[in-house]
């Protein structure tokens, strides 16, 4: 921990400290909470929280235990909320840039690696690039987040002997091209590989609910910042097409073989460089806007759930819409997390909350008509690698919302905590990991590579 995160948290814990003496708590009590906020906070700096947030969770965790820590949490969360200064910006020293700098060229090197095997981006074995895309950006993201939080020694190997077995598995494996186990493959490993770099994010801490629910604040924020920097690189693109095109020179071929490919996966490790180094205590963009779009969605599944009752009926959806349904559940559970941890440590229930769980009653009756699609075809088709995985993709998500909804009218109700629903979340993030890696590593086997 640096001077600097030391006169901070010191600070901080200064102010809770007079905050609840003036309370009326004695001193002997006070003595002792302070010294587990103390431990805690320095605890999650060493872990790679900068002072701020590590303050911020530490005083959720003693205000769970504590009323007058728990009004100081309410007081000094409303402060950060309400004012322009609460969005931190981490130190970012000249070292670490020239580190970001290098994994993003390595990154972009990286995806023009099999052109000097003489395999295109537009040709016939395309499908390498789609299968190796993870293996091209995420060892470099995750070469970053082990240099900056130093998550030990386990953690670096099991990132290492992930990233080996997926390399293993998109390149050893001999599938047929275009076939549906390759696609399922090159969809689902990048899934489970970004959970498991999230290990290398939250570092030694990679157990704990708080880290992971940071991983999935920072997931937000770099999907924000990703699409806000591939925006600005389209434009710059046309731009630059246009202005070569009216000088007689064609550079079509350069921007599509180099500058695409190459700046995005590059932008991968800068939207996450940007997301990690300047962020919210309460999560930042991607929790605000899920909070816009919850009600949004959640009028479009009950007008959905409406129109198939009344529409076509329970089991009569076409196969692209069964992909666009398990597509919008997913945005769902999307919404459900960022708007959970755009929440203060100790906000009351509200309209928010009755609509989020609108929305996820709805995603489950969404979810159902699914299932019962996806049943159908199999007694009526059989099995296949497509049907087994959308069939396990529902279920799973089943679970989850299913549990979520029960968890959110407890808290609803009062007889739950907004805790038990985000810890719900947080310890069921590693099924979805399991899942995605079942469906990338078993049913090739399954399906014989077809």
């Amino acid at each position: 921990m640096s001077a600097d995160e030391r006169e901070t948290l010191q600070s901080r814990i200064g102010r809770w400290r007079a905050y609840v003496l003036a309370q009326g708590r004695e001193e002997a009590q006070v003595a002792v909470i302070e010294d587990r906020l103390r431990d805690n906070a320095s605890g999650l700096c060493n872990a790679g929280l900068d002072a701020e947030e590590a303050f911020m969770v530490a005083l959720r965790r003693v205000a769970a235990i504590d009323d007058a820590s728990r009004d100081f949490a309410r007081v000094y969360a409303d402060e950060l909320w309400s004012e322009p200064s609460a969005t931190s910006a981490v130190p970012t020293t000249v070292t670490e840039f020239r580190v970001v700098l290098a994994c993003a060229a390595a990154a972009a090197l990286a995806i023009k690696v099999p052109a000097l095997f003489g395999v295109e981006l537009n040709g016939p074995e395309a499908g390498i690039y789609a299968r190796n895309l993870s293996l091209f950006v995420l060892p470099f993201l995750a070469a970053y987040f082990v240099w900056k939080a130093h998550p030990g020694r386990n953690v670096v190997a099991g990132l290492f002997a992930a990233f080996i077995g997926a390399a293993v598995i998109a390149n050893a494996y001999p599938f047929t091209p275009g076939g549906a186990t390759e696609t399922l493959a090159a969809i689902h490993l990048p899934i489970a590989l970004w959970l498991v770099v999230g290990a290398a994010y939250v570092g030694a801490e990679w157990r704990a609910r708080e880290r992971r629910m940071e991983y999935v604040r920072f997931t937000g924020e770099w999907l924000v910042n990703y699409a806000l920097i591939a925006l600005g690189g389209g434009v710059l693109m046309a731009l630059a097409t246009g202005i070569f095109e009216a000088l007689g020179v064609d550079a079509s071929a350069l921007i599509s073989e180099w500058v695409l490919p190459c700046g995005a996966v590059g932008a991968v490790i800068v939207a996450a460089w940007l997301a990690r180094t300047r962020r919210a205590p309460m999560g930042g963009m991607a929790p605000m806007l899920a909070r816009v779009f919850t009600p949004l969605f959640a009028l479009l599944l009950l007008a959905l759930s409406a129109g198939v009752v009344s529409a076509q009926g329970i089991i009569d959806i076409e196969r692209e819409a069964l992909i666009l349904l398990d597509l919008l559940l997913v945005v769902v559970l999307a919404l459900l997390l960022y708007a959970l941890s755009a929440r203060g440590p100790l906000d009351k229930p509200g309209l928010l909350d009755w609509i989020q769980l609108v929305l996820a009653v709805c995603a489950l009756a969404v979810d159902a008509v699914a299932l019962a699609n996806i049943l159908s075809r199999l007694a009526e088709y059989g099995f296949s690698a497509n049907r087994m995985a959308a069939l396990g993709l529902n279920l799973v998500l089943l679970i989850g919302l299913g549990r979520s909804a029960i968890l959110q009218a407890g808290v609803l109700r009062g007889v739950r905590e907004f805790e038990d629903v985000e810890s719900w979340h947080m310890r069921y993030l590693p099924v979805y990991v399991l899942w995605a890696a079942l469906v990338a590593v078993v049913f090739p086997l399954l399906f014989g590579f077809a």
